[in-house]
């Protein structure tokens, strides 16, 4: 059997290596975005497939019995031609998403549809922001000359970028408090983040939270409607009862 996991995610590294485990023919596609990326066991492919066609083709070359999308929830459009290329071959296809946060107790949230809808709140506010929203799509922000930016992502992000900036390269698990500390250590007043869920990211949340900080949540892009389970092991279960 052999399955083409499209990935980049901790998830997708923990399913890769399950399934690995078991004797199933694993490839994982990465799509190159990071420099030094943290490579899942067995086959690793680095590159896009050709838009829709290519990846159908690919499916069939290689005759991949199914296909696991478990990649970033703001993937869009990988998700998207994956929906189409597996239609077109006629290959199973699973989504492993990772559940989104959901605000507690004490947290000040603001959600928005898209990062320009984001940057249109920041100025009411705070004047010094925590952006992190990944190195891409920074252009929305950067026509906000009155506010300062602490940019945190894990390779370094291409202009246009906010007048006001410094950039913080570094890559999660965070912890709550060398969080607490960066926010502080920076007098830090609103953050800004994708609901990417899971808990590698999280800690920021919570020393917003326990700061009284707002925080702009951007929300998920829609996805095709397919077979979709939020955890490793369901994801497990599905390849094996192909």
């Amino acid at each position: 059997m052999t399955v083409l996991v499209l990935g980049g995610t901790a998830e997708a590294r923990a399913l890769a290596a399950e399934l690995h485990a078991r004797g199933v023919a694993v490839v994982s596609s990465l799509a190159g975005r990071v420099a030094r990326p943290r490579l899942p066991a067995g086959e690793v492919r680095v590159g896009g497939f050709g838009g829709v066609e290519g990846l159908s083709a690919w499916l069939r070359e290689h005759e991949v019995d199914a296909v696991v999308d478990a990649t970033h929830p703001f993937a869009e459009r990988i998700g998207a031609n994956a929906f189409a290329a597996t239609s077109a071959a006629g290959v199973p296809l699973l989504r492993l998403a990772r559940p989104g946060w959901q605000p507690g107790e004490g947290d000040r949230w603001h959600w928005a549809d898209d990062l320009e809808a984001a940057a249109e709140l920041l100025p009411g506010l705070g004047s010094r922001v925590f952006l992190t929203s990944g190195r891409q799509g920074l252009a929305a922000f950067a026509g906000l000359d009155t506010l300062w930016f602490l940019i945190r992502c894990v390779d370094p992000p291409e202009p246009p970028l906010p007048r006001q900036h410094e950039v913080l390269l570094n890559r999660g698990p965070y912890e709550v408090d060398g969080e607490r500390a960066l926010l502080a250590g920076h007098r830090i007043d609103v953050l800004v983040t994708k609901d990417s869920g899971g808990s590698m990211t999280a800690a920021k949340l919570t020393a917003a939270r326990e700061l009284g900080l707002p925080v702009v949540v951007v929300r998920r892009p829609p996805r095709p409607a397919t077979a979709e389970v939020a955890a490793v092991t369901e994801a497990v279960d599905w390849v094996l009862h192909r």
